[in-house]
């Protein structure tokens, strides 16, 4: 089973495993595709978490995707710019870009197919076409003056004959040509040399140096002013992909695992520890209370990640007690009957919190940053999501993002952009997500792993910024609190609260706000506004991006679902 957020690249995958190949295999492949398909919601200069249960190895793993700084991003660099934040768009916001090292270690370590294989599908659509479905259409409409007056190769590749139209065939001939030499890059040795040396083109090679010469020019960014990048051959050369132990949390007869903090993933595990003493099956599913109660912990949870969350590797980051059940306890006192208005961190350990400063950038007219922290109807403001279950017993789920068309400058001779994730460094130095060189920036990026009674159950993500750990944490309570089967738990209405500040500049908040879906009953929406939150009602079907695989250990039967939303998403299997 395979359940991803594009048609084709769901179609990819399930021809890996119809071909012999497993779950790591038609995950590689499918997020190529992706990378094709969708090349305003990532690409190959973004980055990727991954979380998976390889079956011959019973035990979950992480990979992390998500490249560092460069050793030239201090603070100290952008305080001599003058600049009060990381802009959003631009050159200065990349980090190395992770996605093809973690890529490659997840076919090497745990596939079976070669480099080329897995490419083929990606070189296809890249090189014959592919549809652009409308929302790519509107990404390159919105940002068409920064590229014809700042990004030339963006507008050399996009508006070549203007806008182009939705439905239109487009091909990326220059990016189907970059997958091809590093599909060659090692033609002898065994297939993990060959692996290792595609690994060596993109981090110290060919694609290491291109992006070294792009990085040396100037171009526009969000502050409006034009700047050179950071990045240079050698941070490339000099950053790793890594294997990590995931964090999990129990949950009644389930245990979910997530990516450590230098993701917002914990904050999952943070809300199942918050809700675990509330009893929230007694509520009706989707009543006032249930959505008030997931609400105001997600408000908590998401205040610990804003003030103790960062890359572990530079700062100590307080999980356990963060994670502990006297601290969870004491946090559930504040969750009262009337909806917060206040970002409340905690003291976990009696430590004094840090919350960044935020909301002082500016955007450059026509510049586009990320999710904004408003509506997050619109999916153009969005990411990816793969996930993938194998006759093997494998589960992944992995979450590609960054490298956005719309937020920085097409590379000339690879025909892709840098991402832009350190604009979700802050420039607070004693903050633990303040930048600093060769450190990996607090990501969004949240893929899950779920178990029942000890046993890997299901794989599941979505797309969505902020809002990743909001609605795959509410699918997975319709789930296993609720009762509801994969597809009814992604198609029942969702919500989100935008109440903390944004992880995307210019990181702007919204106090007290819970988003809903239109299908939500309007007597629960009244009841929510008695409540004190200011509803914000959206689209019917406009809230969340959920794919999920599952499995039976009992029966060995697979499960898939896919989010209709959009009319994009897909789920296949046999």
């Amino acid at each position: 089973m395979i359940s991803s957020t594009h048609w084709l690249a769901s179609a990819a995958g399930m021809a890996i495993l119809e071909h012999g190949g497993n779950a790591f295999d038609a995950a590689v492949a499918a997020a190529f595709v992706l990378q094709v398909v969708e090349p305003h919601l990532n690409g190959l200069g973004g980055e990727v978490a991954i979380v998976l249960w390889d079956a011959s190895r019973a035990n979950p793993e992480v990979i992390c995707g998500q490249g560092a700084a460069a050793a030239a991003a201090t603070i100290e660099q952008f305080v001599a710019l003058g600049l009060d934040e990381i802009p959003g768009s631009g050159l200065l916001a990349a980090c190395v870009p992770g996605a093809f090292g973690a890529w490659m270690t997840l076919l090497r370590d745990h596939g079976t197919m070669e480099v080329d294989r897995v490419l083929e599908y990606a070189i296809g659509y890249a090189e014959g076409g592919y549809p652009l479905v409308r929302r790519i259409s509107q990404s390159i409409a919105a940002v068409e003056q920064v590229f014809r007056k700042e990004w030339p190769s963006s507008a050399a590749l996009y508006l070549g004959a203007g806008v182009p139209v939705a439905g239109t065939l487009f091909r990326n001939p220059t990016l189907g040509a970059t997958y091809r030499r590093l599909g060659r890059a090692g033609p002898g040795g065994s297939r993990e040399a060959r692996i290792d040396a595609a690994l060596d083109a993109f981090y110290s090679g060919f694609v290491a140096e291109a992006i070294d010469r792009h990085c040396r020019h100037e171009f526009g960014d969000s502050t409006g002013t034009p700047h050179r990048g950071l990045l240079t051959g050698d941070d490339l050369a000099g950053w790793r992909w890594t294997h990590e132990m995931p964090v999990q949390a129990e949950f009644g007869d389930w245990t979910v695992a997530k990516c450590p903090p230098w993701s917002q993933g914990p904050v999952f595990l943070q809300q199942l520890r918050l809700l675990a003493g509330l009893d929230l099956g007694s509520h009706e599913f989707l009543s006032a209370a249930h959505i008030h109660l997931v609400t105001e912990a997600a408000k908590l949870a998401f205040a610990d990640r804003d003030a103790w969350y960062g890359d572990p590797r530079f700062s100590e980051v307080p999980l356990d007690a963060l994670l502990s059940e006297a601290y969870a306890g004491a946090r559930r006192q504040l969750m009262g009957e009337r909806a917060s208005l206040e970002l409340r961190p905690g003291a976990p350990g009696g430590a004094e919190p840090t919350l960044p400063r935020s909301g002082r950038g500016r955007v450059a007219s026509g510049h586009w940053t990320g999710h904004g922290g408003q509506s997050v109807a619109e999916p153009a403001r969005d990411t990816v999501h793969v996930a993938v279950a194998d006759r093997f017993g494998n589960l992944v789920a992995c979450t590609p993002s960054g490298g956005w068309l719309q937020s920085s400058p097409v590379i000339v001779d690879l025909g892709f952009p840098l991402g832009t994730r350190a604009q979700m460094f802050n420039l607070d130095d004693k903050h633990p997500n303040h930048l600093e060189p060769r450190k990996r920036p607090r990501t969004t990026l949240s893929p899950s792993l779920a178990f029942f009674e000890g046993e890997p159950r299901l794989a599941f993500g979505t797309p969505g910024g902020d809002q990743q750990d909001q609605w795959q944490f509410e699918f997975f309570l319709a789930h296993a609190v609720f009762g509801q089967d994969l597809q009814a738990a992604i198609d029942a209405p969702m919500f989100h609260t935008s109440h903390f500040p944004s992880s995307f500049m210019p990181h702007v908040s919204n106090p007290g706000r819970l988003n809903v879906e239109g299908r939500v009953d309007p007597s629960v929406v009244a009841a929510l506004r008695a409540r004190g939150h200011e509803v914000l009602v959206e689209d019917d079907w406009s809230l969340g991006r959920l794919c999920v695989v599952g499995r039976d250990p009992g029966t060995g039967l697979l499960r898939a679902a896919a989010n209709p939303r959009g009319a994009q998403n897909y789920a296949i299997g046999r």
